[in-house]
């Protein structure tokens, strides 16, 4: 017996597809059997399984528990799960490994498996594993056994543990995706006001995408937060690994700006400590780490290698522009959107302002959102590579950590090939409209120059 998989499916970070079309059952089975084996391989005996709350995800819990079962493993199933649950659980419980069934933040009529493998982050060449141990049917036979486990009320006791937060008007978004259960659980225990959006988990997605990275999907909330007069909304994305925030005003606060606010108090308990973003974030973060006495770093995006980067530094924190929020130290170094919502909101208790003065204070630059330009899986990485050399023939400033990000008098830019789609992605900031107008021409100006249109 062997499977094989689609091709577009075994991504850098999980395996991934359209339900029906390049990912079905088979695959989730198969999956199942090589994690088994490899799993055993390395000494393991136990899984932790969860899923999201997307229609196909309980089809494919099945199919991969018969997989990793068939192949010798005892499987603890602990249900519908925001994926830091799941982080938590391997983290916890006594199981050598974990599977999150999600479809994160993609389309509905998507899914996908997340992998976590003693302690570690399962990813690139570990998924490329699987795909070639699947078409050549090497995996071995057993019997394991499965059993359920209620860990929700452990999770959130997790996240409120030590809890010296202060008091809010907080409103609350889970866009009908897994985080739901969670939050509902967690606000009974928080003091101050909540009010909540879309908790009930629906995998139609049926009142906004669960995306808080895309600021149309905030508009249901920043209507909450104005109607209440709140002090400031939250919102996760569907499988409860990425966080969006918004002030009492409804400004939209980005994964550069909330680790702003989360640095200081990490740096007040780790006075220099390393504090890691993303290739995307704003100079303002860099520069701000920096004056609060931290170690600025920047590095890749993508949640392992921010994970890997943080376990050889010892940094406390770490954040990607898209969201994913990462606790170090004793914190297990996870993306936990959950855990982010209430350090956050100790954060803002801790700097004695509210999170409108706390953005007003932030430095004013001009900048994009994420700029997308639909190019082939095969020519993504040769545009990046083009690019790089042209800019290494004209002499600029370049940081090529994660693509290109170019420094100028005017401010930065950034290129780079998103490892989970078919897209390269652009940002730039300048100071002020003028010079982000001519860097943006300097981004256009470099795709034209490979054939490559904003569409």
């Amino acid at each position: 017996m062997s499977h094989h998989f689609h091709p577009s499916s075994l991504r850098e970070y999980d395996i991934r597809g359209i339900v029906g079309r390049t990912l079905g059952e088979a695959d989730a089975r198969a999956i199942g059997r090589c994690f088994a084996t490899l799993l055993r391989r390395a000494g393991g005996t136990r899984v932790v399984v969860s899923r999201d709350g997307r229609l196909s995800s309980p089809a494919l819990e099945a199919a991969l528990v018969e997989g990793l079962t068939a192949s010798g493993v005892d499987v603890v199933r602990i249900g519908l799960a925001p994926t830091p649950m799941l982080y938590h659980a391997e983290a916890m419980l006594e199981v050598d490994g974990g599977i999150q069934i999600t479809g994160s933040h993609n389309p509905a009529d998507y899914n996908g498996f997340k992998m976590v493998m003693q302690r570690r982050p399962f990813f690139g060449p570990d998924i490329q594993r699987i795909g070639a141990m699947a078409a050549a049917g090497e995996w071995d036979d057993g019997q394991g056994s499965v059993s359920d486990h209620d860990f929700t009320d452990t999770y959130v006791g997790r996240l409120i543990a030590g809890y010296a937060g202060g008091s809010y008007r907080i409103g609350w978004d889970t866009g009908n995706g897994a985080a739901g259960p969670v939050i509902e659980r967690l606000v009974q225990l928080l003091p101050g006001e909540h009010h909540l959006l879309f908790t009930d988990v629906d995998g139609h997605f049926p009142n906004h995408h669960p995306d808080p990275t895309e600021v149309e999907n905030l508009a249901d909330l920043q209507r909450l937060v104005a109607e209440k007069q709140l002090d400031f909304g939250l919102a996760f994305d569907g499988d409860g690994d990425r966080i969006g925030a918004v002030d009492g005003q409804g400004r939209v606060l980005w994964g550069d700006q909330l680790l702003m606010i989360l640095a200081e108090p990490a740096l007040r308990e780790t006075p220099g400590a390393t504090i890691i973003a993303d290739v995307k974030a704003s100079q303002a973060l860099f520069d701000r780490i920096a004056a609060l006495g931290g170690t600025p770093l920047m590095w890749k995006t993508g949640h392992s290698p921010m994970k890997t980067k943080m376990r050889e530094t010892g940094a406390p924190l770490a954040a990607e522009m898209s969201g994913h929020i990462f606790f170090g130290g004793e914190d297990y170094g996870f993306d936990d959107a959950p855990y982010g919502a209430v350090r956050l909101i100790r954060a803002i208790h801790l700097s004695g302002r509210s999170l409108s003065e706390l953005r007003d204070a932030m430095p004013a630059m001009a900048n994009t959102p994420e700029l997308r330009f639909r190019v082939s899986e095969e020519r993504k990485f040769a545009v990046i590579d083009e690019v790089l050399a042209r800019l290494a023939a004209a002499g600029a400033e370049v940081n090529t950590t994660d693509g290109a990000r170019v420094t100028t008098a005017d401010g930065w830019w950034l290129l780079r090939a998103s490892n989970t789609q078919d897209v390269l992605t652009a940002r730039a900031e300048g100071r002020d409209q003028a010079a982000l107008a001519r860097l943006v021409a300097e981004v256009d100006a470099q795709l034209a120059a490979s054939g490559v249109v904003r569409g």
